[in-house]
């Protein structure tokens, strides 16, 4: 315990550096706009593959609804922010209890399915959400939602996206992320031995939706507008990427995924009709060569490399 306490402490001295040094570079105008805005979107799309990865990488549950829940955090966000003034650090915590609630709700009826059918289920269930919003007046219709104030910076994503990341680390690694492993490997076994395997999945699903629900307000105050199109099922499937290309079972590997996939997209910016080919080809290599992902099921700091930061030789 005590060595995992010390490998915290040091990885968030090495994120708090490397913060430093890249808040340095946006202030000394190095990195423009376009880059801020990129670091940005990485940090939420980590924010984003690492709560899926709770579900579909820890949990064993194949999710393909995330959109719909950061859908649910970004306009639950803006009317509050817009509509009732509420400080964004409110809105946040809002975003996620209100999204969280909703992957309870969803989660309790379809807790029984898997594999497929679950992957049916909770896709339908993402575009009922996105359906639903592009009906409602009051958050703008079809049209979108306007006129949000630009309270996310990068300093705001980052910190929010480093909790994020060791508070699932953290779950992970307490009873309740054994009985998601224990789940994910063999139910019926798992039930046998007495874990309550609804209500495991029905948490993993509640965390995972409610940080969706924070990804969603941060992406709707960096843009001045939330529109439903930025939600649809392609944007499931592209989180359901990160994670498959970096590892399902591990964070590091969500982080990675996250991380090269926002910056090839940044990349391939002027060159839009060649960025889906070159994800598709970039996802072809890797099932033919590293099928079990960048990572596998295993983070950095099992790597040889960091034996000796817990007492190995």
């Amino acid at each position: 315990m005590n060595s995992l306490r010390k490998l915290d402490a040091k990885a968030i001295i090495i994120s708090l550096i490397g913060f430093a040094i890249l808040q340095g570079l946006l202030t000394a105008d190095i990195l423009d706009n376009f880059w801020e805005l990129n670091m940005i979107l990485i940090c939420i799309n980590i924010i984003l593959a690492v709560s899926l990865n709770l579900i579909n990488g820890y949990t064993g549950q194949l999710s393909l609804g995330h959109a719909g829940f950061m859908a649910v955090g970004a306009y639950t966000g803006a009317v509050l922010t817009v509509n009732f003034h509420t400080p964004f650090l409110i809105s946040i915590i809002i975003s996620f209890v209100t999204a969280a609630i909703l992957g309870a709700m969803i989660g309790l009826p379809t807790i029984r399915l898997s594999g497929d059918y679950l992957a049916i289920a909770t896709l339908g269930l993402g575009e009922i959400i996105r359906i639903v919003i592009m009906n409602v007046n009051y958050v703008g219709g079809a049209a979108g939602f306007m006129g949000i104030p630009k309270y996310t910076t990068f300093a705001w994503a980052f910190f929010v996206m480093l909790f994020v990341v060791f508070f699932i680390k953290n779950y992970v690694n307490s009873s309740f992320g054994r009985a998601c492993i224990a789940i994910r490997e063999n139910e019926i076994a798992a039930e046998t031995m007495g874990v309550n395997t609804t209500k495991y999945k029905v948490l993993a699903f509640m965390v995972g939706a409610g940080f969706a629900g924070v990804a969603g307000c941060l992406f709707g105050h960096t843009f001045y507008i939330v529109h439903p199109s930025s939600f649809t099922f392609l944007a499931s499937f592209n989180y359901v990427i990160m994670i498959v290309m970096g590892g399902l079972g591990s964070i590091t590997g969500s982080i990675a995924g996250a991380f090269i996939l926002t910056t090839v997209s940044a990349l391939l910016s002027a060159w839009p009709e060649l960025r889906m080919i070159i994800y598709a080809v970039i996802l072809i290599l890797l099932m033919f060569y590293r099928p079990q992902g960048l990572f596998g099921n295993i983070e950095l700091t099992s790597l040889p490399i960091f034996k000796r930061f817990k007492g190995g030789k």
